[in-house]
């Protein structure tokens, strides 16, 4: 097993965002995280990597505690996220996003590895190499921010809404992306709003609902689940 959480809470000043969630990852799945908006699928993640604290339980790497390393440090240790809202730095250019993503590398040859490999995943990024980040299309953004979470070398990626706002043919794309990236090895948590998407692509998927985890299956389970489909599918999956 990759990664473990073991009765897992947080808070925000005196609201409790998360009530003691159990969620595992193991290498080499896709996982997606499911749920309404205010579910507590962000904190998630943003506690995965360290940005906020648990204030309860524990958060396992290789069944070694990571809940109190600061959030740098979880980055060397090889999880890496790509935010909701991407949160692209729109002053520099799209080379100097990347460049900034491989903060903890010092290896100047596995830097450009990477770097040769994102821009092979996303040639559109390789044509912007010089424009300013802030410049981009929302998908060429999504792409960058995704990009960027690659070139630090992680083995668990964090995808934090990364079909939010895109006009589909760019969701397609994006979904095949996260397809490849799970093939070259790596381990993903996706958190996504297009549920269909999600669970198509995913090994397995959980759904939350207001800081606690209802459901956790298999996401062909999940997809043919009748709650499921009324409550995240739109009705009858086709």
């Amino acid at each position: 097993m990759l990664l473990e959480l073991r009765d897992l809470h947080v808070n925000y000043g005196n609201v409790e965002a998360l009530h003691g969630i159990n969620l595992t990852v193991n290498e080499g799945e896709i996982v997606t995280i499911l749920g309404a908006n205010g579910a507590g699928k962000s904190t998630t993640l943003n506690s995965i990597c360290g940005l906020v604290k648990a204030s309860k339980g524990e958060i396992l790497l290789d069944g070694k505690p990571i809940h109190t390393v600061p959030a740098h440090n979880i980055v060397k240790l090889g999880i890496s996220q790509s935010p909701e809202g991407r949160r692209v730095f729109s002053t520099l250019t799209v080379e100097e996003n990347m460049e900034l993503g491989a903060f903890t590398l010092s290896d100047k040859e596995k830097i450009a590895r990477n770097k040769e490999w994102i821009y092979d995943l996303f040639p559109r990024l390789l044509e912007r190499r010089g424009q300013l980040a802030g410049t981009l299309s929302g998908g060429e953004q999504q792409m960058l921010a995704i990009g960027r979470a690659l070139m630090s070398n992680p083995r668990l990626l964090l995808l934090d809404e990364p079909s939010l706002g895109l006009a589909p043919i760019l969701v397609k794309s994006i979904f095949d992306t996260i397809r490849k990236i799970n093939k070259r090895g790596l381990t993903v948590i996706l958190v996504e709003q297009n549920a269909r998407a999600a669970l198509k692509l995913a090994d397995r998927g959980y759904v939350m609902e207001v800081g606690n985890i209802v459901l956790a299956d298999d996401a062909d389970t999940l997809l043919s689940n009748p709650d499921i489909q009324s409550a995240y599918l739109g009705g009858k999956g086709h």
